[in-house]
C-alpha cells in the first residue's frame, strides 16, 4: 500500500514542486495552503492532488485538518513542513506583530503539522519529518530577524525529533534551499535578481524541482539512517 505524505504549502511554489515529485515517486499525497482558492482548484484539476485549507498557526485547526486527510487520504507517514511567510523589515522597524505573525506561522506552524501526526508515526514505527528551513536560517539576513529566527529554530526541532524517534522508525530532516526561481522570487525587480544571483557561485537560482528531489530522497526508505541532517541546496552561496 502507498504511503500517504502531507505537504503544507503544498500548492505553489517549492511546495507545488515537492507534491509532484511526492506523487510521481509513488506516494498518496495531501496539499495544505492557507488562502489562495483559485490557485488550489487549479493545483487539483492539474495534477490530481487533493488540497486542504487550514491556518498551520492554529493548533486546533491543524488537527481538525490532519484528522480530515487521514479519513480521506490515509495515514500519514511523511509529513513535509514547508508552509512559510514572510514580513520584512529592518529591526528598529519592525511591529511586534510582524514578529508573531512569523513566529506563529513558521515556527509554531511546524510543531502544530507534527505534533498531531507523531503518535500514528511512533505507534506504526515508521515516519519521515522533512521542514523546509533556509539559507537565512543558517546565515542570518537583513531585515529579516522574525525569517531567520524561526528557520533557525526549525534546525533544532528536526535535531531534537531525530533524537526522540530514532528507535521508533522515525527520522527528522531538514532542506535549506538558497534562492529558488518561485514566483515570489521572480517578481521582485530584475536588479534585485541579478544582485542576488550575482552571490550564487552557481551563477543562477535553484529551481523547486531541485528541492523537491531533496525532500523526494529523505522521505524515502534509501535515506533510514539519515537523522537530524540538513540539505543545503543553495548554489555553494553559503557553507554550515
Amino acid at each position: 500500500m502507498a504511503r500517504t505524505a502531507l505537504v503544507t504549502g503544498g500548492s505553489r511554489g517549492i511546495g507545488e514542486a515537492i507534491s509532484k515529485a511526492l506523487k510521481a515517486a509513488g506516494y498518496n499525497v495531501a496539499a495544505t495552503y492557507a488562502g489562495n482558492d483559485e490557485k488550489a482548484k487549479a493545483f487539483t484539476e492539474e495534477t490530481g492532488i487533493k488540497t486542504y485549507k487550514w491556518n498551520v498557526a492554529d493548533y486546533d485547526a491543524s488537527k481538525a485538518g490532519i484528522e480530515k486527510v487521514e479519513s480521506e487520504v490515509g495515514p500519514i507517514d511523511i509529513v513535509v513542513a514547508n508552509a512559510g511567510i514572510t514580513r520584512d523589515a529592518p529591526f528598529h522597524r519592525m511591529t511586534p506583530e510582524q514578529w508573531k505573525e512569523v513566529i506563529d506561522t513558521n515556527l509554531t506552524g511546524v510543531f502544530n503539522t507534527v505534533h498531531p501526526v507523531w503518535p500514528g508515526m511512533r505507534e506504526r514505527k515508521f515516519g519521515r519529518v522533512i521542514v523546509i528551513s533556509s539559507i537565512n536560517g543558517q546565515k542570518g539576513q537583513f531585515a529579516q530577524v522574525n525569517y531567520a529566527a524561526t528557520k533557525a529554530g526549525d534546525l533544532g526541532i528536526v535535531k531534537s525529533l531525530a533524537q526522540e524517534g530514532a528507535r521508533a522508525g522515525i527520522t527528522a530532516n531538514a532542506v535549506c534551499p538558497g534562492y529558488i526561481a518561485t514566483e515570489m522570487v521572480m517578481a521582485v525587480p530584475e536588479k534585485v535578481r541579478e544582485s542576488i544571483i550575482a552571490q550564487i557561485p552557481a551563477g543562477r537560482l535553484g529551481e523547486p524541482e531541485e528541492i523537491a528531489r531533496c525532500v523526494t530522497f529523505l522521505a524515502s526508505d534509501d535515506a533510514g539512517f539519515i537523522n537530524g541532517s540538513t540539505i543545503s541546496a543553495n548554489g555553494a552561496q553559503f557553507f554550515v
